[in-house]
């Protein structure tokens, strides 16, 4: 319950965040979002009771998600027209870093984890606090950056769902892959793939996490090289329909062969290191910067939900078909559901490349 509280909320309220970063700007969310984290994470780490600690991880979630709106509408505003895939990679390898922390706490931090629980959440208290004096660092530059700025006084538009209707094919087309691609990568990596190679590939149980381990590594390296090329080909359309055709592939390789699963692993790795470089950047060039915010949090609302039920359907084709480590032919239908929703994935990414064609085309006709 204390991990599923976290994402329960953003269902509903991602789209409200991505208004809120829309109507008063990425900094000042940044901040408040930041406190609210923090907020949370000292309930959390402090609490005297379950119910308590619930409580703060609701407040966390509440505040977590949209301060990645925040945060990724952000790096577009500074590097929008230069590098910004880059950047967007770099944020989101910074991210991927965090996480491989997290995963190495236990090790780097073991004498405060041999204290209990507590100990821990302090420490991740206070890593929530430098958050907020980062945030309040970036608002500080903005503001005085946007003293400088002769737009700044600009009028905000209130908020809406009306600029939805706006988006162009393009965008639609990229939400759907970002359903698909998301929820089967996730609902595979986080959930089901170590118990996938221990009883259908014979790994023991470190082996199985050492080659799960590694796709999160070498994001940390190949995304921000993925967003270079892409700033420096402008091929945008095309690379990610690269990506989200070796996830079916990787998806095959490791169902229909019974060798090495490197080569599905690192295939994997390079979708779910090329796929994010290209969305994100391409997401921002698809709809106007002031709905930005919205436009995000709609992507990470679906998103969210895909892979809930994703996870819901893959432990129930497990279940259903007796899937364990005595009929590891039992994880087929799994797999074969995993295949065809990345395949779906990469369907619109191609439509979606022909609809970056299209709007090349008529520009060029135009004089544009």
């Amino acid at each position: 319950m204390l991990n599923a509280i976290y994402s329960l909320p953003n269902i509903v309220l991602l789209l409200v965040g991505g208004m809120l970063v829309d109507r008063f700007g990425a900094a000042s969310m940044m901040v408040w979002t930041a406190i609210i984290c923090l907020a949370g994470t000292a309930l959390t780490a402090f609490s005297l009771d379950f119910w308590n600690m619930a409580a703060g991880r609701l407040l966390f979630g509440i505040g977590a998600e949209t301060f990645n709106i925040a945060t990724m509408t952000a790096v577009v505003k500074y590097f929008s027209g230069r590098n910004l895939a880059f950047a967007v990679g770099a944020s989101i390898a910074i991210g991927r870093a965090g996480a491989y922390s997290a995963d190495m706490s236990p090790t780097w931090f073991s004498a405060a984890y041999a204290q209990g629980w507590r100990p821990p959440l302090v420490i991740a208290t206070v890593l929530a606090a430098t958050s907020v004096a980062a945030a309040a660092i970036y608002w500080w530059i903005d503001y005085k950056r946007g003293h400088a700025d002769p737009n700044a006084g600009r009028d905000v538009k209130p908020i809406s769902l009306r600029g939805i209707s706006s988006f162009g094919p393009a965008y639609w087309y990229l939400l759907v892959l970002c359903v698909l691609w998301y929820s089967v990568i996730f609902a595979f990596r986080s959930t089901f793939s170590i118990k996938y190679f221990q009883h259908a590939h014979g790994l023991d149980l470190a082996a199985a996490g050492a080659i799960n381990a590694w796709v999160f590594l070498a994001a940390l390296f190949t995304t921000p090289a993925f967003g270079w090329l892409c700033d420096r080909t402008g091929r945008y359309a095309p690379l990610l329909a690269f990506g989200a055709l070796l996830l079916p592939i990787s998806i095959a390789v490791m169902a229909l062969s019974h060798g090495s699963l490197w080569v599905g692993t690192v295939l994997i790795g390079v979708s779910f290191s090329l796929v994010p470089a290209v969305m994100w950047p391409l997401t921002a060039k698809l709809v106007p910067e002031a709905r930005l915010g919205i436009a995000l949090g709609l992507m990470w609302v679906v998103q969210n939900a895909g892979m809930a039920g994703a996870n819901l359907v893959a432990g129930w084709l497990n279940d259903t078909y007796g899937a364990s480590a005595a009929n590891p032919a039992g994880y087929q239908p799994m797999m074969l559901y995993f295949f065809i929703s990345s395949a779906l994935g990469f369907v619109f990414a191609l439509m979606l490349w022909r609809s970056a064609g299209q709007r090349h085309h008529e520009a060029i006709t135009h004089g544009q």
